[in-house]
């Protein structure tokens, strides 16, 4: 049974930082497409970064995140990783980790078959 199992997540001032944890099971993240998207209240989720965890790839990252997110894999843990520095409030939302077998394919939800149980991340300013 496949099943992604976060962790992570809270509250934080401006300018912190949080790390959100996605634990796999039921497959092997090696060679599938592992992403994380958020979804503001009253808004919709959105990609933030994804990464198909094969050979000498990089993660992509939406603009939003780019120069303060980092997403990280540990193969042996089969787990991946959302580093999140320098947060801002305009990131309060709920995180999900999202998978999906193969190749990354954009963000559409519809194209991720798992998703994680989501971890709220709450920036004040």
């Amino acid at each position: 049974q496949v099943q992604l199992v976060q962790s992570g997540g809270g509250s934080v001032q401006a300018g912190g930082s949080l790390t959100l944890s996605c634990v796999a099971s039921g497959f092997t993240i090696g060679g599938n497409c592992l992403a994380w998207f958020r979804q503001a209240p009253g808004k919709q989720r959105e990609g933030v970064s994804r990464f198909y965890l094969s050979g000498p790839t990089a993660p992509l990252y939406a603009n939003s995140a780019k120069g303060r997110f980092t997403f990280s894999q540990d193969k042996d843990k089969n787990t991946v990783y959302l580093q999140m520095n320098d947060l801002k409030p305009e990131d309060t939302a709920t995180y999900y980790c999202a998978a999906r077998f193969g190749y990354c394919d954009g963000f559409a939800l519809t194209a991720f078959n798992y998703w994680g149980q989501g971890t709220q991340v709450i920036v004040s300013s």
